[in-house]
Formats: C-alpha cells, sequence, structure tokens
C-alpha cells in the first residue's frame, strides 16, 4: 500500500461515526460523580483544586468503560492511585525543567511498555502521563502537591462509590459475553444449513472464556447462568461442524441432509433462547415444534453411523445449555393447548456433562508478578511495544521541549496530544491523530462559541463542564474524533472555571493540539514498527499452534486410554490465541504503507485457507473422540509420529522461506488407508489434513505446483 493510500485510509477511519449501543444510566452515573467532585471542590476550595480533582474523576469514570473483565470500582480505584502518585511526583519536579524531563521520559517508557500487560493497562498508564504533564502548570510546594494528589485519589473513591451504591446492570459484561458467545453459535448453526464448510469466528468463545476468569470474590457471587453454559458452549461448536459435514457426517445430499437441516435450525433456535435467558436473566422459552424435532431426532433412525452420534450428542448437550440456564424449563404456550414436552435427555457420560469451573483472574496484587514477566518478555528492540514505548518517550520530551519555547500558553497540549493519540501500531496512531484534531477543532469552537456569547461564570462552567462529559460517556465507543470534541470542550469550560481568557485558549489548544498530532505522526514514519515483515512469523506460529492440536488429538486416537482432556483443550486454546494473532497482524498491514515483503497477498489468503482448514478438521476428529475403553489405533499413531517429526521442520521452512516437506505425513496416510477397510472418523479427516498440509505447501511454494504435489502424484 503506499503512503497516500494509507493516509487516506487513516483519515476515513478516524472520522468514521459508528452507530452502537449507548449506555446512558452509566454515562450518567460517571458525569455525577464528576460533578459532586467539582461541586465539593468549587464550593469548600479553589477554583484550581476544584481542575485539578476533575481530571481525577473524569480519569476514574472513564476506565470504567474500558472493555475489562475486573469490578468497576477496583479499576476506578487503581486509576485514582496512579494518576495521585503521577501527580505528586510532578509536582515535585516541575520546579527542575532538566528533573522533570528526566521524570516525564522514564515514566512515559514505562507507560509505554504497560501496553504488554493489556489495553486497559495501557490506557490507565497513558492517562496518568497526561495528568502529569498538566501538573507543570500548578503549584509545586510539598504541601499542594499531596492535596493535589488526595484530591484525585478522593475523586477516584466518589467514582468506586457511586458504583457500589448505584450498580447498573451487574455482571452485564460477563452475560453479554457469554450470550454472544452463544449467539455466534447460533448463526453458526443456521449457516451451515446452506454451507457445510462455513468459518466461524472464534473470538466471542474467546472473549466469554476471559470473562469466566474471576477473582476468589468474584467466584463466590457469580450468577448461576454464568457457569455451566460456556462449557457447553465449548463442546457445541465441534459437534456442529461434524454434523454439518459432508465427509464425516450426513451425505451432501438427500433425506439424511434435510434432516440434519432441520436439526440445525432447531439448535440455533434453541441457542438463541439461551443466549437472551442469559443476556437478560430471564426464563428460557422454547417453541413446541423446535423440541419436537428434537425429540424427533432422538427417537427416529433417520440418521446412521458417524452422523447419528453427532446427532445425538447435538441433543445431548442442548439439554444440558437449557438445563445449566434455567431450571425448570419454560416453554412458549403450546398453540394447539397440548401439554409441553420436556427437553431431551442428555446421551453423554456424566463426565462429559460436568461444568466447566470458573478461571481463577489473579487480584491486583498478584497482578504485579505477572506484569513485570509480560514487560521482561516486550523488553527487547524487536517488539513493537519496545518501541512504542521509546517513541513515545521521545516525543513527549520533543513535544514538551517545544511547548516550552513557543510563545503559548499550555505549552502542555502538544506532548499530551502526542502520548494520547500514540498507539504501538500505525492505523490506530495515524487515525486517532487526525480524530484528535479534528475533534478538537470542533470543540474548542464550539466551547469557546459558548464563553463568547454567554460569558458564563465558574459555577456555570461547571455545569457546562459536566454535561461535555457525560456526552463523551455516552458517545465515546461512536468514534474518537466525538469523544475529542467532547474532551476539548470540557477541557475549555473547565480553564474558564479557573478563570482563564476563552480566545487565547482556543487558539493554543488548536495550534498545540495539531503540533502534538504531527509530532506523533512522524515518530511512527520515522521509527516504524511494521507488522508486515513479520506476516511469515505470524504464519509459522499459527502452524506450529494447529500441528500441536492435531497432534494431541490424534494422539487420543492412537492411545484412547491415556486420554487427556486437558491436553487437547489447551493445544486448541494455543491453535485459537494463535489464529487470533495472525488475523490482527494481517489487518495491521493491510494498512501500513510497506511493500508486502516475503509473503504476497495470493499466498497470504491460500496460507490462511489451508491452516484453517486443517483446524477446522482437527476439530471435525475432537468430536469423535474415541472413550478410554476403546482399540487403540497403530496407523493413527504412525500418522502422528510423521506428523511430530515433520513439523518443526516445516515451522521452519515458513519463517525462512523454504519449500515444505511433508513427504512423510503423506506416507504414513496412503499406508493407514492401504491398512483399514472400513473408513471410519479418523482416516477420513487425516485425508482433509494431508490435502490441507498438501495446500499449505503449494501457496507457500517458489516452483510452481510445489514439491509436494509432485510427490503425492
Amino acid at each position: 500500500m503506499t503512503w497516500s493510500k494509507a493516509l487516506k485510509d487513516t483519515v476515513r477511519t478516524g472520522l468514521t461515526v459508528e452507530r452502537t449501543k449507548l449506555q446512558p444510566l452509566v454515562a450518567v452515573r460517571g458525569a455525577a460523580g464528576v460533578a459532586i467532585v467539582i461541586g465539593v471542590v468549587l464550593w469548600l476550595a479553589t477554583p484550581t483544586l476544584a481542575v485539578s480533582s476533575a481530571f481525577g474523576a473524569f480519569a476514574s469514570a472513564l476506565v470504567t468503560f474500558q472493555r475489562s473483565w475486573r469490578p468497576r470500582p477496583v479499576l476506578a480505584l487503581a486509576v485514582a492511585a496512579g494518576l495521585a502518585i503521577s501527580t505528586f511526583l510532578g509536582y515535585m519536579a516541575a520546579a527542575d525543567h532538566l528533573a522533570f524531563a528526566v521524570l516525564l521520559a522514564v515514566w512515559t517508557l514505562l507507560a509505554g511498555m504497560a501496553w504488554a500487560v493489556g489495553p486497559v493497562s495501557g490506557m490507565v498508564a497513558t492517562q496518568t502521563v497526561a495528568v502529569m504533564l498538566i501538573t507543570v502548570t500548578l503549584p509545586t510546594s510539598v504541601a499542594g502537591a499531596l492535596l493535589h494528589a488526595g484530591i484525585i485519589v478522593c475523586a477516584g473513591v466518589v467514582q468506586a462509590a457511586l458504583i457500589v451504591l448505584f450498580p447498573i446492570r451487574p455482571w452485564g459484561l460477563q452475560r453479554d459475553a457469554l450470550a454472544d458467545a452463544l449467539a455466534a453459535e447460533a448463526d453458526y448453526a443456521r449457516r451451515l444449513r446452506h454451507d457445510p464448510v462455513a468459518r466461524f469466528d472464534a473470538q466471542p468463545l474467546m472473549d466469554a472464556r476471559s470473562a469466566a476468569e474471576l477473582t476468589p470474590r468474584q467466584a463466590r457471587n457469580r450468577p448461576r447462568q454464568l457457569g455451566g453454559p460456556r462449557g457447553v458452549a465449548e463442546r457445541l461448536r465441534p459437534v456442529l461442524a461434524s454434523l454439518a459435514d459432508p465427509v464425516v457426517g450426513a451425505p451432501a445430499e438427500g433425506p439424511e441432509r434435510d434432516h440434519v437441516r432441520d436439526l440445525l435450525a432447531a439448535a440455533a433456535t434453541v441457542l438463541d433462547a439461551v443466549a437472551r435467558s442469559i443476556r437478560w436473566g430471564r426464563p428460557v422459552r422454547l417453541p413446541p415444534e423446535v423440541m419436537a424435532v428434537l425429540e424427533g431426532a432422538e427417537s427416529g433412525s433417520m440418521l446412521t453411523g458417524p452422523a447419528r452420534r453427532s446427532a445425538l450428542r447435538l441433543i445431548a448437550l442442548l439439554a444440558d445449555a437449557v438445563e445449566a440456564t434455567d431450571e425448570p424449563v419454560k416453554e412458549a404456550p403450546p398453540a394447539n393447548g397440548e401439554r409441553p414436552r420436556k427437553p431431551p435427555e442428555g446421551t453423554g457420560n456424566s463426565k462429559e456433562k460436568e461444568p466447566y469451573r470458573h478461571l481463577l483472574r489473579p487480584t491486583v496484587p498478584r497482578l504485579v508478578p505477572v506484569g513485570l514477566r509480560a514487560l521482561r518478555r516486550e523488553a527487547r528492540w524487536s517488539s513493537a511495544i519496545g518501541r512504542h514505548a521509546v517513541r513515545v518517550a521521545a516525543v513527549s520530551l520533543a513535544g514538551y521541549a517545544l511547548g516550552s519555547a513557543l510563545p503559548l500558553g499550555h505549552g502542555y497540549w502538544a506532548p499530551m496530544t502526542s502520548v494520547m493519540v500514540m498507539r504501538p501500531d500505525f492505523g490506530q496512531t495515524y487515525s486517532r491523530g487526525v480524530a484528535r484534531f479534528v475533534g478538537t477543532l470542533v470543540g474548542v469552537f464550539v466551547g469557546g462559541l459558548v464563553m463568547a456569547l454567554a460569558h458564563p461564570g465558574p459555577w456555570v462552567c461547571a455545569a457546562l463542564a459536566v454535561v461535555c462529559i457525560g456526552l463523551m460517556y455516552l458517545l465515546m465507543r461512536t468514534g474518537y474524533s466525538v469523544a475529542s470534541a467532547c474532551i476539548a470542550a470540557y477541557v475549555v469550560f473547565l480553564l474558564g472555571i479557573a478563570g482563564e481568557g476563552w480566545s487565547q485558549t482556543v487558539e493554543e489548544r488548536v495550534i498545540l493540539t495539531l503540533l502534538g498530532g504531527l509530532l506523533a505522526m512522524a515518530a511512527y514514519a520515522l521509527f516504524p514498527a511494521w507488522e508486515t515483515p513479520k506476516l511469515r512469523d505470524r504464519l509459522a506460529d499459527w502452524l506450529a499452534a494447529n500441528g500441536r492440536y492435531s497432534l494431541a488429538v490424534l494422539d487420543t486416537f492412537a492411545r484412547p486410554a491415556e486420554r487427556k482432556p486437558r491436553r487437547v483443550r489447551e493445544a486448541l486454546l494455543d491453535a485459537r490465541a494463535a489464529r487470533q494473532a495472525w488475523d490482527d497482524a494481517v489487518a495491521r498491514a493491510q494498512r501500513e504503507p510497506v511493500r508486502h515483503r516475503g509473503i504476497s497477498r495470493s499466498a497470504e489468503r491460500g496460507a490462511e485457507a489451508a491452516l484453517a482448514t486443517m483446524g477446522r478438521t482437527t476439530m471435525l476428529m475432537e468430536a469423535h473422540l474415541p472413550d478410554r475403553d476403546a482399540t487403540p489405533s497403530r496407523e493413527a499413531e504412525g500418522f502422528a509420529a510423521a506428523l511430530r517429526a515433520a513439523l518443526p521442520e516445516a515451522v521452519a521452512a515458513v519463517r525462512e522461506r523454504r519449500d515444505l516437506d511433508w513427504s512423510g505425513p503423506l506416507q504414513a496416510y496412503a499406508a493407514w488407508q492401504a491398512r483399514v477397510d472400513d473408513e471410519g472418523v479418523a482416516v477420513r479427516a487425516a485425508e482433509l489434513l494431508v490435502d490441507a498440509l498438501d495446500e499449505l505447501a503449494g501457496v507457500l511454494s517458489r516452483g510452481p505446483g510445489g514439491r509436494n504435489r509432485a510427490a503425492r502424484r
């Protein structure tokens, strides 16, 4: 992609305003916290202290809108503590420009590295840098520093108290995550009716798993509906795929396929009903015609072989999902007055029906060593996070120096803008830079116009600031440009509380915001961390993770008595994470003004399709894992051994741009197929697996056709 096209795309993205679900009650609660803090401090103290408290209240409420699974009060208190520390240190060093510059560089470097812990940690750390920059214009005595830091902590306490006293839809994020996962599987079931090999985006399942990570205190108070359905949702996906697949399930055409379509439609209806029940905490309601389809499939003999086993397993899992969500099951009243039917009984064993336990999330103190390990992992020159930290530290220093040198007040706005818009990837940095400038231009114009026409007093300015921040909380998910406009007007009114002239504020804000945005963009252009050259590494990581997943499943067929569901589960999670890392890398690379090096667009798409098929084929085998007392498969063991031997060399070949050699797995599969008379699910899925490996070798081969295609012929 050329620079001109990349810039056009980032401008379009930055100025896009999206339609999204609003949370008015949560926005009102956050704005009320800001109003309480500003009003009390303005009443009891000075306008300067009121402005300082406003930043603490604003940031403490802002973090609660982030997508984090931790309790909202904990987030508000954590960000207030971080802001108080950065404020105190900034006050102590503000009198000496050199000392403040050193402090700013070190603090900004650490804040940039905080993105290694997670996006919420990175955002909170960025807020602390912004507040530290603001403090250079305020009093620098020890008593004043302690007072301002204490007020910021109190602002965070007020926001946390409001969250506790006025809870709005408790466990709402966790409910939405689990409901979205079930709704995604319902949509998957519907798409499988028409496309038996439809792709499934595992992101909702990954989000549901993250939402299930609870602290011990959360686990004691978790609603019952958030327990078992997640485990059922995880087991449903391979069963749905296995039932619909024409190779290991029902034939592509005929009565069995029609029956499978009816089953998939009924499963989608049940999953949607369970999702609605979890999302809103209401009883499950199922129409009687759906129950008739499920009961007919359980008692009838329309399906045979693996397809029937998948159908029975599907019915059992749907019954488990309904039972785990709402007990007893409540149905919609039948139109003909018949007695409601009971859900079908499960056919799985007790171990398979056991719900997943909640996952342990470390408390905030125990998160410290986790964060330190993440920092050590990213503290290297090749890391995008590490380069981002160096970049943002250098830009903050340059912006601070330029802002101080220019004959304008509020010079901290330039470095603050740079820090707020910079992200570890090119697309977000440039789109946020454009959005920040345009939003600031609109916000200061509107705020300045109101100040010029109305000449409001301190209390009216405080009320207008609260209105602006309430609008920001309400509209922040619609786009960064909208949020920036609200924040700009908010700052204009805050400075109006302190009695500063609005005309100078508008001019300074626009000029310094433009300067800060240009610094951020120039820094990424001069010191980039492009994702495009790393695509082959991401692809190799995905191949390695898929290979471990396939080996875990094949080993179960080879040695059923040593069956280890935990190993299969962990390998599946690793494969999902690698797939997500690949998708994210491709999305970032597509917006970068970098020529593709190492892999072409066509090879990229072909390799993605091949590895997606490899993962899907392994999932089909997972849906038919043998019991512990099943006969071991020597053929599966031989195929697994050949794949295990070839995998490391293949991963290295992808990284080093060499041809892949799958001759060992291909020969093992040929031997397996020759020795097996009755082709079961495993050998049929193995055929799909070697086809996917062969396709991967073909699209990445440097020669026409690839050596493996020739070897197979």
